[in-house]
Formats: C-alpha cells, structure tokens, sequence
C-alpha cells in the first residue's frame, strides 16, 4: 500500500519532466550531432587519431575488432547503458536529449563511412595525412559539437556521465576523473597500435576539444565577479556604477581576525575593464582587497 503513492509521485514527476522536451531542441541536438560527426569522421578517424571518451574508445574498438563491428554500432553500444545507468541521477529530460544526440552522431558517422561517396579509409579529405591538421581542426568540430549538445540540454559522450557519478565516490574532481580515463585510453591504443605518435597526437585533439566545449557552454567572452573588500562600500559602488554604467550588490561581513565590520562589493565586468576596476577601487580605498572570479553565465531577469 505504501508503494503505491511513491509510485505515483515519480510517475508524476517522470510526466513533468519529459514534457519539458522541446522541438527546438531535437533540431538544435541533430545539428549539434552531425557536427561532431563529421569533426570525427573527416578529420580523425581517417588517420587514425583518437577523440576523448567513450567516443575514443569506440573508435579504437572500430580498428581492432573486425569489419562488421563499426565505430557507429559501438557508440550506441557502450553509450546507451552508461546513460540508462545515470538516468535515475540525470533525469528523463537530459538522458532523453543525449540518447537523441548519440543516435545522430552515430547515424551520420555511418553515412560518412559507409555509405556517402566520401572516402575515409586511409586519409582526411579536406586535410590529408598533416596529422596536426586534423588533430587541431579535428578538436574543434567535435568540441562544437559536444559544446552544442550540453548547451542544449545533453551530452554526446557517456564519459559525462560516469565522471558525475564516480569522481566524488573515488574523491577526486570530475575534471580529474576525465584527465585520468582518457591518459588511460591513450595508453592503451598506444599499446595496442605499437605506436605512441598517434596517441600524442590525439592529446593535442583532447585539449584542443576540452577548450572548444568550453567556450561553446560558457561563452568566448568571459565576465569577471570582482569582489572587493572595503570599508568604503557606498562610494566604491557609486564609482564603479557611473563608470561601467551598471549596478552591484553590497553585502555586510565580518572580518575574520580583526572582527572589524566591513563590507564586501560584487561587480560584474569584462576582461578590458579590470585594470579600470582596481585604479578606482584603489584611488577611493588603498587598502581594498580585491578577487577575482570567472563568471560562466550570466543570467538577468527582464525588468517589469
């Protein structure tokens, strides 16, 4: 009997979230999709080189079992578990949106190799066999890609998702868990190829895409949270409002070895207007301390 009731809640909520599924979504993801596939299509697999995650591993799965056994068939086969394994972490919505976005990447990778008169067996179409070429722009189409695809509410690559749930188990950082699985992966096709200059040069692809992924999420233009420190609160925040034109927020704090009260500005600005942050900062309070932050995202709830 107790059942029953719980049953129904998640039922509920299992309805809420899948009708949050957008159209404009699917079409965003399968355009996300097919950009990393044809970054990995074109530029990587052809010569060999390896993108990261579950995605390299499939491409190294590709090249050492047989013929019938393609790069597509294992995306789908190491990726779908992983995300129904996270599903009850991640959501119906976000595992709903990745799922689409693997088949995609899958289907139009198949379509590049097997079936569109482009051929990829021994070199990159548009950059030959120049190996820094293809790792570089190889990067950054399937960073676009996989950038793309969680802006838009998945993810291309189980590595996602098995970095979500493993890293704090094992006490590391999710970044760390990610480093660390794909040195292994390198490893390991260097040892299974006989060769280590195709590894070194899929790092170059890895860092390369990490960066891209990046700045596709967060944005090339990155502000700044400046938190400033002072006993001068009001007219710092006066200045800094007529000059960069825009408000910040005042919150009272306590230091904590001298116990005195201070108070703590957070201003928001771009790259270019730091250096004018701290000459007004420091022209109005000499002893203010200053930090700075990167901010991601910005987001401003519209007025009225």
């Amino acid at each position: 009997m107790q059942l029953k009731p719980k049953w129904n809640k998640h039922m509920q909520m299992l309805k809420k979230d899948i009708k949050e599924l957008r159209i404009i979504n699917f079409l965003l993801l399968t355009a996300a999709g097919t950009v990393n596939a044809f970054g990995v299509s074109l530029f990587l697999f052809p010569v060999k080189l390896y993108d990261s995650g579950i995605s390299g591993l499939s491409m190294l799965l590709d090249q050492i079992t047989p013929p019938t056994l393609t790069l597509s068939l294992f995306l789908i086969l190491l990726n779908f578990p992983i995300f129904l394994f996270g599903f009850r972490r991640q959501g119906p919505t976000f595992t709903i949106y990745s799922l689409f976005a693997i088949v995609v990447y899958s289907l139009v990778s198949y379509l590049i190799m097997h079936v569109l008169p482009i051929d990829v067996n021994f070199v990159s179409p548009l950059a030959g066999t120049d190996l820094l070429l293809c790792a570089v722009f190889g990067g950054v189409i399937s960073g676009v890609g996989s950038g793309l695809t969680i802006r838009f509410g998945g993810a291309i690559d189980g590595l996602d998702v098995l970095s979500v749930i493993f890293a704090k188990r094992l006490g590391i950082s999710i970044g760390t868990f990610v480093m660390a699985f794909n040195i292994l992966l390198y490893i390991v096709c260097g040892i299974a190829i006989k060769s280590w200059i195709l590894p070194l040069y899929s790092i170059v692809t890895y860092f390369i895409g990490s960066r891209t992924v990046d700045y596709i999420v967060e944005g090339f233009d990155r502000s700044m949270c400046a938190m400033v420190v002072t006993n001068k609160a009001e007219e710092i925040s006066e200045a800094l409002s007529e000059t960069f034109k825009a408000g910040g927020t005042i919150v009272n704090a306590t230091g904590g070895y001298s116990k005195d009260e201070k108070q703590i500005i957070f201003f928001i600005v771009n790259r270019f207007q730091i250096n004018k942050l701290k000459k007004i900062v420091k022209d109005i309070d000499s002893l203010a301390f200053i930090s700075l932050q990167n901010v991601a995202d910005i987001v401003r709830k519209p007025a009225g």
